[in-house]
């Protein structure tokens, strides 16, 4: 079933988190970075921070916390099974720390297919602001729906 192009501009639920450090260190680690200022408060500080910073790609994680962070998809009438993760873009304005409190407020920006229908793409942007309303960052993902059924 084709994606409504109606969807294209809808708000979707904000996620907020308070970035924890030990998370951020876990974080740090599972990608392989070796950089100390995103494990240790010292290098931290000695770089300028006021905490640890947040990693590279944290930002994309907010709203993973959301119980269903899903669910929208599967609102649209996406077969959750048929979704694979085709892109991930930031601009990044401010660094977040550790004890921030951000919000990710995500828009459904586009929707289009390609291949006669057998793939369509949905791009959802999120902006990602810190309590006092500071822009820290812009997000875009692309959700790629597999339609087999398509063209056969």
């Amino acid at each position: 079933m084709p994606v409504d192009q109606s969807v294209i501009g809808r708000k979707l639920p904000p996620s907020s988190m308070t970035v924890d450090a030990g998370r951020l260190r876990f974080f740090a680690q599972t990608i392989g970075e070796t950089n100390p200022v995103f494990t240790d408060l010292d290098a931290a500080k000695a770089a300028g921070f006021t905490n640890l910073p947040v990693p590279p790609t944290f930002l994309f994680g907010i709203e993973f916390d959301n119980p269903d962070s899903f669910g929208w998809l599967a609102e649209m009438g996406v077969d959750l099974r048929r979704v694979l993760h085709g892109e991930q873009s930031f601009v990044y304005h401010s660094t977040a720390v550790a004890g921030d409190e951000l919000t990710s407020t995500p828009t459904i920006g586009n929707v289009y297919s390609k291949k006669g229908g057998a793939l369509e793409f949905i791009e959802k942007t999120s902006t990602i602001t810190r309590a006092d309303g500071e822009l820290i960052a812009e997000l875009k993902s692309v959700i790629v729906v597999r339609n087999p059924e398509v063209g056969q």
